[in-house]
C-alpha cells in the first residue's frame, strides 16, 4: 500500500502544484498565460485518454507491470519537463507525464482491490481515498515551499529521485494478478481515445466564448460518432474495453451516477467558492486559501472511517448520507452574507469535507467490490472515468453560468451543486433495492 501511495501522491499533486508555478513559467518561457494554461490540459489530457485502456492492458498483461512503467514513464516525463527549455518542450514533456500518470491511476484501485482481502476493502479504499484527499489538499502549500527556495523546474525535478526509489520498491512488493488470455483491441483503444480525448476537448473550447462554438460543435460530434462506434464494437465483446458489462449491473451503474453527479457538484463548489469568499465575502487570496481548506481536511479525516464502515454498513446508506451532508452543507454556504463570521465559513466549509468524505470511499469500494475479480481493472479505470467526466462536466457548468449569470453566477453555481448532490443522494439510495443484483467479488 506504501508503494501504491506514493506513486498516486505524485500523480496526485502534479496536477496541483504546475498551476501555482503558471505565471512563473509564461515569464520565464517568454508566452502569454493563455499559451501557458497548456501546461495543465497537456497532462490533463494524457490522463483522460488513456484511463480505461491502459486499465484494460493490465488486465492482459498484469496491473503490477502497467504500474510500474506508467510510475517509470512519470519519472521519465518529469526530468524532460524540469529540462525543458521552451513551451513546446514542456508541453510534451507533460504529455508523458500524464501518459505516466494515466499508467498509474488507471489501474490504482486494481491494485487495491489485489492487496486487499474482501472482507477489508473497505479500509484499503479509504487509506487510498485519504492519499488522495491529502496530496490534493497540501499541493498548493507543497509547491508554494518549493518555489520559495528554487525555480519552478524543482517541482518536477523532486519527482526524480522519488520516482526511481519506488519503481524499486514497487517491483519488490506489489501484488500480482490473474491475466486474461485475450489481446488488447488497438482499434476500441483508439475509438476510446478519440471519444474521451474530443469529448473533453470540445467541452473546453465551448467554455471559450460563442466564437469558438462551431469548432467545439464539431469536436462533440466527432467524439460522438466515435463513441457511437465504439459501444456497437464492444456491446457483444466478453470483456469490452468500455466496461459495458461492469455497467450493466445495476450497482455498479448506480454508483457510477453517483459519483459523476457528486464530483460535478465538487467541482462546481470549488470553482464558485473563491469568487464567492473575495467578490461576496470581501476576503482575500490568501483567506480564501485557508478557508477552502477545511474542506479536504475533513475528507481526510473521515474516509478512513468510511472505509472501514463501508465493510459493514451498504455504501447506499453511507453514501446517500454523505451526500446529503453536502447538499445541506453547500446551501449553508450559499447562504452567507458579507458580514459573515470565519468560524461561520470554516465550518460550513468542514461539513461539505465530511459529508464528501463519507460518500467517496464507500463509493469506491462498491464500485470495486461489485465488480468480478478477473474485471478489477475495468472496475478502477471506471472509477477514475468518472470522477474525471464529473468534475470536467461540473467546470463547464461553472463556465457557462459565469457567462449566462455573470452578477450572481457564484450563488448560481452553488444551487445547482446542491441539486447534483442531492441528485447524487439519490442515486446511492437507488442502490438498496439493486444490492442483490451484484455478483459475488
Amino acid at each position: 500500500m506504501l508503494a501504491i501511495a506514493i506513486a498516486v501522491t505524485m500523480a496526485v499533486l502534479d496536477s496541483a502544484v504546475a498551476n501555482i508555478a503558471l505565471p512563473a513559467i509564461a515569464r520565464q518561457l517568454g508566452v502569454s498565460p493563455a499559451e501557458s494554461v497548456w501546461v495543465i490540459n497537456a497532462y490533463q489530457l494524457a490522463i483522460v485518454v488513456l484511463l480505461l485502456p491502459v486499465a484494460a492492458l493490465g488486465e492482459r498483461i498484469g496491473y503490477r507491470r502497467v504500474y510500474i512503467a506508467g510510475l517509470a514513464l512519470f519519472t521519465i516525463g518529469s526530468l524532460a519537463c524540469a529540462l525543458s527549455p521552451t513551451l513546446s518542450i514542456l508541453i510534451v514533456a507533460r504529455v508523458a507525464q500524464g501518459l505516466g500518470a494515466a499508467g498509474i491511476m488507471g489501474v490504482n484501485g486494481a491494485l487495491v482491490r489485489f492487496t486487499y482481502p474482501q472482507k477489508s476493502l473497505g479500509h484499503g479504499v479509504g487509506l487510498n481515498a485519504l492519499v488522495v484527499s491529502v496530496a490534493g489538499a497540501i499541493g498548493p502549500t507543497v509547491a508554494s515551499g518549493i518555489l520559495a527556495i528554487g525555480p519552478w523546474q524543482w517541482l518536477f525535478a523532486v519527482n526524480v529521485p522519488i520516482g526511481i526509489v519506488n519503481i524499486v520498491f514497487a517491483a519488490r512488493v506489489l501484488p500480482w494478478s490473474t491475466l486474461s488470455n485475450k489481446s488488447l483491441d488497438w482499434r476500441s483503444a483508439t475509438l476510446s481515445a478519440l471519444t474521451f480525448g474530443l469529448f473533453f476537448i470540445g467541452v473546453d473550447t465551448l467554455t471559450h466564448g460563442p466564437n469558438q462554438g462551431a469548432l467545439a460543435a464539431s469536436e462533440l460530434v466527432i467524439a460522438v460518432l466515435a463513441g457511437v462506434a465504439l459501444f456497437r464494437r464492444e456491446r457483444h465483446e466478453a470483456r469490452p474495453l468500455i466496461p459495458i458489462d461492469l455497467l450493466r449491473i445495476p450497482v455498479f451503474g448506480l454508483s457510477t451516477a453517483t459519483s459523476i453527479c457528486s464530483f460535478a457538484a465538487y467541482m462546481l463548489a470549488f470553482l464558485a467558492l473563491p469568487f464567492w469568499f473575495q467578490s461576496v465575502l470581501h476576503r482575500d487570496q490568501v483567506q480564501t486559501g485557508l478557508l477552502m481548506t477545511p474542506w479536504p481536511v475533513g475528507v481526510g479525516l473521515v474516509a478512513p472511517l468510511a472505509g472501514r464502515l463501508a465493510d459493514r454498513i451498504p455504501a447506499a446508506i453511507l453514501g446517500s448520507a454523505g451526500l446529503l451532508v453536502l447538499a445541506v452543507g453547500l446551501a449553508l454556504l450559499s447562504q452567507l452574507t458579507a458580514d459573515a463570521p470565519t468560524l461561520d465559513i470554516l465550518w460550513r466549509m468542514a461539513l461539505c469535507g465530511l459529508g464528501f468524505g463519507f460518500f467517496q470511499a464507500p463509493n469506491n469500494r462498491t464500485m470495486l467490490g461489485s465488480a468480478p475479480r478477473d474485471r478489477a481493472g475495468a472496475a478502477g479505470g471506471m472509477l477514475a472515468t468518472a470522477r474525471l467526466t464529473g468534475m470536467t462536466g461540473g467546470a463547464t457548468i461553472a463556465a457557462l453560468l459565469f457567462r449566462v449569470v455573470p452578477q450572481d453566477a457564484e450563488h448560481v453555481c452553488l444551487l445547482v451543486a446542491v441539486a447534483l448532490a442531492i441528485g447524487g443522494c439519490i442515486a446511492s439510495l437507488s442502490r438498496l433495492g439493486a444490492r442483490a443484483a451484484a455478483p459475488v467479488a
